[in-house]
């Protein structure tokens, strides 16, 4: 599958590349705007939200992504090309056994109905690399991890499928006395149906979605993921224009030693007095620099249904410091495929002497309730010397 070029592409088809015109936005300075760099054909949605940007020889990338769409599954990906030219597409082969030998990217170890979304592609601290990522399935909304295999070809296979990282409320695995245990009283009626070797799912692993996992220096690693917040329809945080009302998104970071076993979950952004009533945080990505963590920040305004990428800061993973509140690089103008939403990815990159910033661009509020056009998603492309 190959997605659509920028550039041409875009112009013919009237869409805005994200650049700013005139003089520069305030939310901008620092920032170079590179634009659109590649889509997929109309119906097929594709986001890089949570994935890595590889730099690959030749100025060319790998940037990993996920597609979807109202026709069709979802599924992890990889794009290899080079800004301003052609990006090719390779779709993972999946499968419940072993992983296919003869593609070029294959997921083994996956029931048959279930369906990977939100990849994050880390290098392991004793060497190898893991896929972390959602999967969707029948009663399934889970978070698991997959270990490169062999030596030849993008070849992985699932390894906690029924022991995951996390889960998801709506998953056959959670109980109503977890969920209530969870501050989650919604799903206090849900039976637990775990599958024959799965175990209940504990409190403390269950989230939303928009996890990130990171593998730290001295060999642990470190996640960010969404957790969630119930309050009543009297409370006036309440958004009913919101997917799921009543739920407020926060952030949660966990550690493990092992990458596979979670604990020590500890809430670390969160709505305050200086935010506005409809504030929620939607993601947290994370790079890791000499002087300490620089987060982008899912800033999700629930009364326009809109997400843009705040700046904070930490030295330590536990304490983040939110001095501008505001978005940190600017949406496109009215009509742009980056319109309203921006999804963050797995992490900034230094490389070749700058940061480069892939990121995810849409064109629809939230709630879907607005558009421009028919929905559609996009990866668009931003640098700056800076970010510490």
């Amino acid at each position: 599958m190959w997605a659509i070029a920028a550039g041409s592409a875009a112009a013919a088809e009237g869409e805005s590349s994200g650049s700013p015109t005139g003089q520069e936005r305030a939310e901008d300075r620092g920032w170079q705007k590179h634009g659109l760099m590649f889509k997929m054909e109309p119906g097929v949605l594709v986001q890089n939200f949570t994935s890595p940007a590889e730099p690959l020889d030749g100025g060319r990338w790998r940037i990993w992504c996920s597609l979807s769409g109202a026709t069709r599954e979802k599924n992890l990906a990889f794009a290899e090309g080079k800004p301003g030219g052609e990006w090719k597409v390779t779709e993972a082969v999946l499968s419940s056994g072993e992983p296919d030998a003869s593609a070029p990217f294959a997921i083994g170890g996956l029931p048959g109905g279930w369906h990977p979304v939100q990849g994050v592609h880390v290098e392991l601290p004793k060497g190898g690399q893991r896929l972390y990522f959602w999967v969707h399935g029948p009663g399934v909304v889970r978070y698991v991890a997959a270990d490169r295999i062999g030596a030849q070809g993008d070849r992985y296979q699932v390894i906690n499928v029924a022991s995951p990282c996390l889960y998801h409320p709506a998953d056959r695995a959670v109980g109503g006395a977890a969920a209530v245990e969870a501050n989650l009283p919604k799903w206090a009626k849900k039976v637990a149906a775990p599958a024959e070797g799965e175990v209940l799912a504990p409190a403390s692993l269950i989230s939303n979605d928009a996890t990130n996992v990171y593998s730290l220096p001295d060999g642990s690693f470190e996640m960010y993921t969404v957790g969630l917040v119930q309050v009543s329809k009297e409370d006036p945080r309440y958004q009913p224009q919101d997917n799921v009302p009543g739920l407020l998104r926060v952030i949660d970071r966990l550690t493990s030693a092992d990458g596979l076993q979670w604990g020590n979950r500890e809430r670390v952004i969160e709505r305050d007095g200086k935010d506005p009533v409809d504030q929620q945080f939607y993601f947290l990505s994370v790079t890791h620099t000499d002087k300490g963590r620089v987060g982008l920040l899912g800033h999700y305004r629930l009364g326009a249904q809109t997400i843009d990428l705040e700046r904070c800061n930490s030295t330590d993973g536990i304490k983040w410091d939110r001095l501008a509140r505001e978005p940190w690089i600017s949406r496109g103008e009215q009509g742009a495929l980056d319109g309203y939403l921006l999804h963050a990815p797995h992490a900034m990159v230094k490389h070749e002497g700058k940061w480069w910033l892939f990121y995810t661009g849409g064109n629809f509020t939230h709630n879907h309730k607005q558009a421009y056009g028919p929905e559609h998603r996009g990866i668009f492309l931003a640098t700056r010397e800076r970010v510490e």
